[in-house]
This record gives C-alpha cells, structure tokens and sequence, in this order.
C-alpha cells in the first residue's frame, strides 16, 4: 500500500503481448485457425515491460522519456488502467485523469458545442458548470467559429485541441500527460506551457510522458527513461534528459558509419578541431576552432552552458545573436568567439558547443561536454548566477 506521501507506486511490473502470426480472413480459416491452436500454433510474445518499479510523490511533476518502442505509452496506459500488467502491481492514491487518447467519448455527428456537454457529463460536470466554463474551453481551444459545425469535419488537431481544452476543467488527483504539445499554433502551444506552469505553482501531481527534452527539463523535478522495455536511469531528470539524448547520439553515430564517443555526433562536414574558455573576474570566451571536411552552406553554431548537476544555465545560437557564418570550402577554417559578462557564480560549469549547416537543418558536430572551466569568487552564492545587483534604499 502506498504511504500518505505516495501518489503512485510501481512494482515490478512486466506486462506481455501475445502475438499470433496466423492471419484470419474468413469463416473457414477462423475454424481452422481454432483447430491450429489446439495443435499448437505459432505465437510470438512481445515484452513490452520488464520488471518497473518506482514511486511518484504527491506534488511531484515527473517525467518518462523513452524512443519509440520502449514502452512508455504501455506504461502510462496501465497508470491510467487501460491496461492491467501481467505480472506486479499499480498502488495509486486519488483520482487519476489522463490526457492521453484524447477525445474518447466524442461523438463525430454532433456539434463542437455537442460535444463539449456530453464530455462535460462524461468528467462529471453538471450542464450549469459547463455553462460557466464554456467560453474559456472555447477560447483555450482556439476553435470559436467552428463550434456548430460536426466534429467529424474537424482536423485530428482541432479534436485534440477542443479535447486537451476540456481535460484542463477536469477535477484530479494525477493527471497523465503524453505528448499533446504537438498540436496546435504556437499561441495554443504557449497556453499549454502556461497551464503546465499552474500545475507546477499549485503542486499538482503531474506524469509528462514526451519526446520535448527541453520542456522535460523545464517543468520535471524526476523522471525515468526507458530502454528496451526496462528502466535504464531513474531520478535526477537532468541526468535522465542527457542520457535520453545520448541515445539518439549513439543511434545517428551507427547510421551515419562514425567512429565517435557516445558524447559526440553529427555527418562530419564541420568539426570543432578545438575549444578553449578564458575566465576572468568580468568576462567569459569561449573560443573554438571550426573546419571544414567539405563545403557547406549556411553554417550555424550554437553553444549551451551546464551547472556541476547538469542542469541548463544559459545559451544562444549565431541565429539568435544574427550573426551570418560565411560558407566554407573544403578545408577552409574559421574562429568563433563566444563573450559573456561573467554573472556565474562560484562552481564548475560545462559547454556544450554544436555546429550545423543548411541553416541548422543538419547538425555537423554536436559536443556534449567538450570543455568546462571553474569560477572562484569571494562570496557564494546558492544560485548558479551572480549579476551585480545594486541596492537602494530611500526614507519615504
């Protein structure tokens, strides 16, 4: 049983899929096909979790990251009880909502605004507190014209935009969220942003299942990462998001033919050859020396900066600072230097430099971690910046 401070309790749960490999297309084969099975017929079992096991606190926003196939969408399917797993258990404390399969209960011949009632009545909604709340799904949704017309004329990403919208009213403890940033302009995606920032303020237990690393990292205080159906990290999520990344890293190295370390990856056409950091009490540079295997056209370069935790401090790109890189030739170099006002505050930091061409589109060489440089100063802080503040104080 989960303790007070418990809202979900993972354990060791496996959950398996049997696959027949014979196909049944009418009467007949299906007679002969229940014949088979008595004889014993081809099966195949595919093991879609193996041995999970974790806790999520109450209040916590915790975060499951994985690739394709390795079993974060069966693992959130049997936090919602879509599924049960085949051997261990779930142990939840509250109602759990989930923002997964959105739009289940609608009904495609009826209208938008239909539709809104009925799913109202689904969560459990009475039609006056629908009536108060209508404008603000409508509007949250992005969909006020179109709320007469049939929902089967929607877009797959006006259903889940009006769906997303009604689940945000929903009364729960947890709420499961798996990817559903994807849809929608980006002021709809800035709304979304906005109410995970509401959830964090009130503490509402959160589990974000998405392949956005950077909104992982934002708003996840844990999470874990699977891998081939079992949990490869667990914990800090900065470590969980890095380790999530080095994966795709190693995925593109054996494709692309590279011989590079798991903490490097890109086609090659540029590389950085070196990277160096001076640090002085006012000034950071950052220094690398880019060259050219072949020519490129509009190279880009961006650099990120990384507490002793891992966790993001600062970054920027030539795009952002507007600054155009000239193509190069094969064999051509070129310097790019990166200043900073040192405002880090006492500790050990990490860069991570990346260079791309085709305006960004391919990326030549990213370098988690290439160099990293120390910042010592008279007073410490229990942040990871320092700006000099200044300080005033007047008599009314």
């Amino acid at each position: 049983m989960a303790d007070v401070e418990t809202a979900i309790r993972v354990e060791g749960v496996y959950k398996d899929f049997v696959l027949p490999h014979e196909r049944v297309n009418s009467i007949k084969s299906a007679f002969m096909h229940t014949l088979s099975r008595s004889r014993g017929s081809s099966k195949e079992t595919q093991h879609a979790l193996k041995n999970v096991s974790f806790d999520i606190k109450k209040g916590e926003f915790f975060g499951i990251v994985g690739r394709n196939g390795s079993g974060k969408s069966t693992l959130l399917k049997i936090l919602a009880g879509i599924y049960q797993p085949t051997h261990g258990r779930i142990v939840t404390s509250g109602k759990i909502v989930p923002f997964i399969e959105l739009g289940v209960g609608f009904n495609g011949e009826l209208s938008g605004r239909e539709n809104v009632y009925l799913n109202g009545a689904i969560f459990g909604f009475t039609k006056r507190e629908i009536d108060s709340m209508y404008e603000d799904i409508v509007s949250f949704a992005e969909l006020e014209r179109f709320m007469d017309q049939k929902l089967k004329n929607y877009s797959s990403g006006m259903q889940v935009r009006l769906a997303f919208s009604m689940a945000t009213r929903s009364k729960a403890d947890i709420l499961l969220i798996d990817e559903v940033l994807a849809v929608g302009d980006a002021d709809f995606q800035r709304k979304c942003y906005e109410y995970f920032n509401q959830l964090k303020k009130t503490h509402q237990t959160v589990v974000f299942v998405s392949h956005d690393m950077d909104a992982v990292e934002r708003y996840c205080d844990r999470g874990l990462l699977l891998e081939k159906s079992k949990i490869m990290m667990l914990g800090n999520i900065h470590k969980v998001a890095s380790s999530y990344n080095h994966l795709f890293i190693e995925q593109r190295t054996e494709e692309q033919g590279e011989n590079q370390n798991g903490q490097r990856w890109g086609d090659g056409w540029l590389r950085i050859a070196h990277i160096t950091v001076n640090v002085s009490s006012d000034v950071v540079t950052i220094t690398e020396k880019v060259k050219a295997t072949r020519d490129v056209n509009s190279p880009t370069a961006g650099i990120r900066i990384r507490s002793s935790s891992g966790q993001p401090i600062t970054g920027t790109s030539s795009e952002l600072e507007q600054v155009a890189i000239p193509d190069l030739k094969s064999g051509e170099s070129l310097i790019i230097e990166w200043r900073m006002p040192n405002i880090f505050s006492d500790g050990n930091y990490s860069i991570d430099p990346a260079i791309a061409h085709n305006g960004g589109a391919v990326v030549s060489d990213w370098w988690d971690e290439a160099t990293s440089f120390i910042v010592k100063k008279e007073r410490t802080l229990p942040y990871p910046v320092d700006p000099k503040f200044e300080l005033r104080i007047n008599k009314p």
